[in-house]
């Protein structure tokens, strides 16, 4: 993508959620007020709490989301979608679904005439050992298939005892150690050949980092969650601007 007009905007860690009717709600608003008069809507993922499958669809909130995203698309605006650490098992049906196309992580781009990398930004958390290593294990192609075999009441079980073991380890981490790594950081940018701009989300520490790498100034941009309100980032010819929402 090469987009030098218009505006795009970021959002990610969302967590959507049945029991988080008011942030769903809101992100719906975001869709038809805010979102339809962008050029591109980049969502770096976690826009659900979880996603279990594809075969989810028509559960009413996903439903809901994924009308609303393909209203946005049928209307003009591009939507591109990274997996998060929630949601990495939304596939082509929900690609299909959301008239939206999947970005790789970490993706690079030219936008608004800045090159540009995107990244969810759990792979910057290099420090976090214990959750790098259920990242590669959740991400092996076998182990996908295999939990996609099985019934929904299960995989919904296999999910919640495993966030129920993630929540009760987080008590024993520092917050440092679930942040990223200033040296992953510093790699990303170097092996990506230096882009003067890096949004990512996952952190939930929404920020603007100024660094220089290797004699290079870089920009690191870090979205919001949405526990409790609404952000998002507006990207144009004239820079980065954070918007929140209520």
């Amino acid at each position: 993508m090469n987009d030098e007009r218009g505006c795009s905007l970021f959002i990610s860690d969302l967590h959507l959620a049945e029991e988080r009717p008011a942030m769903a709600g809101l992100f719906l608003r975001f869709l038809a007020d805010t979102a339809a008069s962008a050029t591109n809507l980049f969502i770096l993922g976690d826009l659900f709490e979880f996603w279990v499958g594809d075969d989810t669809l028509d559960e009413p909130l996903n439903r809901d989301v994924a009308d609303a995203l393909s209203r946005l698309a049928d209307a003009g605006t591009s939507i591109s979608f990274m997996h998060g650490n929630r949601d990495f098992l939304a596939a082509e049906g929900f690609v299909a679904a959301t008239r939206s196309r999947l970005l790789a992580d970490p993706a690079l781009l030219s936008l608004h005439g800045v090159r540009t990398l995107l990244m969810h930004g759990d792979t910057l958390c290099t420090d976090d050992h214990d959750y790098q290593r259920f990242r590669a294990h959740v991400h092996d192609p076998a182990i996908q298939r295999k939990f996609l075999a099985l019934p929904l009441a299960a995989r919904r079980q296999q999910v919640g005892q495993a966030r129920a073991r993630s929540e009760q380890q987080k008590q024993f981490k520092s917050a440092e150690i679930m942040d990223v790594a200033q040296a992953a950081v510093a790699a990303a940018f170097r092996s990506s050949g230096y882009p003067p701009r890096l949004i990512h989300g996952h952190t939930h520490r929404p920020a603007r980092h100024e660094l220089v790498v290797d004699g290079h100034r870089c920009e690191r941009w870090v979205l919001a969650d949405w526990y409790r309100e609404g952000e998002y980032l507006r990207v144009d010819a004239d820079g980065v601007t954070r918007h929140p929402l209520r």
